[in-house]
C-alpha cells in the first residue's frame, strides 16, 4: 500500500519550548500508534506504514523528531537530553489529545522509546521497537568508550562528538552521504567493514562506501530527494546533537537507573542489522530479563538497519499482529 499525501494530515505542535511536526493517518479515535525514527531519519521514514496502519483501524503518527525536518531544531547538544525528549513525547500526546499509545522506536528513536514507560507512566500502552535491543546502562560514560575504540577504528559516533567537523562534512554534501550512509547501513553491505580504517585523518565520507545507482529495491529516486531536500534545507546538526547527548542522558541515568519494562512489547530487528552485529545475538537473550513485556522477536532475513523500509511488508505483518493481540 503506498502513501498518498491526500491520505496525510500534517501539523505543527507547540509541545512546550518547541514546535513538533507530525504526519498523521487514520481516524482520531482509532488506537494512536506513534513513530519515532533515529538519524538520519525524518517522518517520511514511516511511509510504508503510516497508510497500513491507518487502514487497519489505528491512528498512525510519525514524528520528525527535535532536530529534524520540519521540528525545531536546538543548537545546544544538552537539550537533547532524555527529560526533554520524553517531554516532547508527553506534550505531543497531549497536544493531540492522547492519553495512552502504543509507541515504536528505531535507532535512538528506539533508546528514548526504551525509558518512556519508566520516564511517562501511564501514558504508554505497548511498545514495538526496531533494531535497537534493550540494553544494560554502561558503567562509564559513553564517550569514554566510543574514545577507546576510536584508537583502533574509525568509529562514527566518536567522530560526532565534536561540534563542528561533521556538521561541515555531511552538510556540504548531503546528497553523496544520505546515499552512501542508507546502502552502507542496509542489507546490502557490512557495515563493519568501515572499522578497518583508522579514525586519524578519516570523516565519515572518507570511510563510507559509495552507494551503487538508484534506484535500489527499497527505496526510489523519488523517495531518496525527499531526504535530500530535507537535509539540503536543515543541514544535520539537530541530528547529531543526539549523539552529542549521550553523556547528558547516562548521567540522568545515574541518578534514575533503568526499570524493567513491563508493558507488551515487540522487537524487530533486519538479519543483517550492524547494531546486532555490534552488540551480538547474545543481546536478544539478555532482553528477556530487561524487558520482562517481551512476547514477541522477530529477525527479518536479509535486512539490515532499515528494516522497516528494506522490509515493509514483514514489518508491517509482525506489526499487525501484535496489535491485534493487545485487545
Amino acid at each position: 500500500m503506498s502513501l498518498g499525501e491526500e491520505d496525510v494530515r500534517h501539523r505543527v505542535l507547540d509541545v512546550g519550548g518547541i514546535a513538533l511536526h507530525v504526519a498523521e493517518s487514520g481516524e482520531e479515535q482509532g488506537l494512536p500508534v506513534v513513530m519515532c525514527h533515529g538519524f538520519p531519519g525524518l517522518w517520511y521514514s514511516w511511509r510504508h506504514q503510516l497508510p497500513v496502519l491507518a487502514a487497519a483501524g489505528y491512528r498512525a503518527i510519525a514524528v520528525d523528531m527535535r532536530g529534524y525536518g520540519r521540528s525545531g531544531r536546538p543548537a545546544s547538544p544538552e537539550q537533547y537530553d532524555r527529560s526533554r525528549t520524553v517531554a516532547d513525547m508527553v506534550g505531543l500526546l497531549d497536544g493531540l489529545g492522547i492519553d495512552e499509545a502504543v509507541f515504536v522506536g528505531h535507532d535512538f528513536g528506539a533508546a528514548l522509546v526504551w525509558d518512556l514507560p519508566q520516564w511517562a507512566p501511564g501514558r504508554v500502552k505497548a511498545l514495538m521497537q526496531l533494531s535497537v535491543p534493550r540494553m544494560p546502562v554502561s558503567s562509564r560514560p559513553p564517550t569514554e568508550l566510543y574514545a577507546r575504540m576510536a584508537e583502533q577504528h574509525f568509529v562514527h559516533v566518536h567522530y560526532f562528538q565534536e561540534e563542528g567537523p561533521a556538521d561541515r562534512e555531511l552538510g556540504a554534501e548531503p546528497e553523496r552521504f544520505l546515499a552512501n550512509v542508507f546502502w552502507a547501513l542496509s542489507g546490502g553491505y557490512r557495515y563493519l567493514d568501515i572499522w578497518q580504517h583508522p579514525s586519524e585523518g578519516n570523516g565519515y565520507l572518507d570511510v563510507l562506501p559509495e552507494a551503487p545507482p538508484l534506484p535500489w529495491p527499497w527505496l526510489s529516486q523519488e523517495e531518496f530527494a525527499y531526504y535530500v531536500d530535507e537535509f539540503r534545507r536543515t543541514g544535520f546538526t539537530g541530528g547529531l546533537n543526539w549523539y552529542r547527548a549521550y553523556d547528558h542522558v547516562w548521567r540522568e541515568k545515574q541518578d534514575r537507573p533503568d526499570e524493567p519494562v513491563t508493558v507488551p512489547t515487540m522487537f524487530l530487528v533486519g538479519e543483517r542489522d550492524p547494531v546486532l552485529q555490534m552488540m551480538g545475538s547474545n543481546a536478544l537473550k539478555q532482553m528477556e530479563s530487561l524487558v520482562p513485556g517481551l512476547r514477541d522477536v522477530h529477525t527479518v532475513e536479509g535486512a539490515g538497519h532499515f528494516v522497516q523500509m528494506e522490509a515493509p511488508e514483514k514489518v508491517n505483518e509482525a506489526m499487525l499482529a501484535f496489535l491485534a493481540r493487545l485487545g
